[in-house]
């Protein structure tokens, strides 16, 4: 649906130039939850201003739905930008404006005449973010949260394709932020939205989405699923993001080579695959780090476990054969 084709943006900052994208290949597909993720200054928020054309690029090609959104006129903008919802950190908001006024504002904007059937759909909207009871309340009334999904709120009334989130936790409290990524997948769900997620945070993507995107200094350090980037990463950025939230073995002296990094998804969290592993075997298992969790396709488990024992192999190939992958330590 999106289609990014050797993407580059350069700014003129105080008479030097610099590249906040170069050369940025990426496709999204219809209805999935795509993550962007990388540091500060990695040029996510560039990318996802290109996806609407608040940036125009330096060079290559942004399209949607096959069109080069390059070569549209200002008319044809206009009707893809109302197909764009955009929702950002700071809300944006118009703190003059009750909450179902903000929603409102944004068919203002599209249409001439508001009717009697957009004045239900700014109201079916409140009470699908869960705001209904808050609707005549102004901005400086609400939480971060609440102001959250009013802007969610606004960024649908006019029915988009797509929703582009810039960073729109980040401002946000653990449970409002908790509440927001819940919203969000279940309008990808019900409504069928693609929706771009540009963030900093690897937990945001391990919750909610189906593939990501790494930046790394202007340019794509890996794309994949997120099981993959967060348990199998290919680039030291992707390491680096997602070390935080990965179990590390303490740190014992004279401790030998018989560590391993146990990870495995789905009905194998839920199993006896490690109890079973180890009956009837002679091995000391012991787990010195660990959790259980859940990416959007599932539950996952990664543990850091030692072994030994004459039967030590024995458990391994057991372990491999039920599905868990299985990793040495140094």
């Amino acid at each position: 649906m999106i289609q990014l084709s050797d993407v580059a943006k350069r700014f003129a900052l105080k008479g030097r130039s610099q590249d906040a994208l170069a050369g940025v290949s990426l496709g999204i597909a219809r209805g999935e939850i795509f993550g962007v993720i990388g540091p500060s200054g990695s040029g996510k928020s560039t990318l996802i201003r290109l996806i609407n054309r608040l940036e125009t690029p330096t060079r290559g090609t942004v399209e949607i739905d096959g069109a080069d959104i390059g070569k549209l006129s200002q008319a044809q903008l206009s009707v893809l930008r109302h197909k764009l919802g955009m929702i950002f950190q700071s809300f944006g908001l118009l703190s003059s404006k009750t909450a179902r006024q903000n929603v409102l504002f944004a068919l203002q904007l599209a249409k001439k005449t508001i009717t009697a059937d957009d004045q239900r759909r700014v109201d079916d909207l409140l009470a699908r973010v869960g705001l209904s009871e808050h609707a005549d309340k102004y901005p400086a009334q609400l939480s971060g949260g609440q102001k959250q999904r009013v802007a969610i709120a606004r960024a649908l009334a006019n029915a988009p394709d797509i929703l582009l989130c810039d960073e729109a936790t980040s401002a946000l409290d653990p449970e409002s932020t908790q509440g927001v990524l819940t919203l969000l997948a279940e309008l990808n769900r019900d409504l069928g939205l693609t929706i771009v997620v540009v963030t900093h945070e690897m937990d945001v993507v391990r919750q909610i989405c189906d593939r990501v995107a790494v930046l790394d200094a202007g340019r794509i350090a890996e794309v994949g699923s997120v099981a993959q980037v967060l348990f199998d990463p290919q680039s030291e950025a992707a390491r680096a993001l997602g070390r935080h939230l990965l179990p590390h073995a303490p740190v014992v002296a004279g401790a030998t080579d018989t560590r391993l990094r146990l990870t495995y998804f789905g009905d194998v969290v839920t199993g006896d695959a490690l109890s079973a592993a180890t009956q009837g075997v002679n091995v000391r298992f012991s787990i010195l780090a660990g959790q259980v969790s859940e990416l959007k396709t599932g539950p996952y488990g990664h543990l850091i476990v030692d072994i030994s024992g004459s039967d030590r192999e024995r458990v391994i190939e057991r372990l491999a054969a039920s599905g868990v992958r299985v990793e040495a330590l140094s």
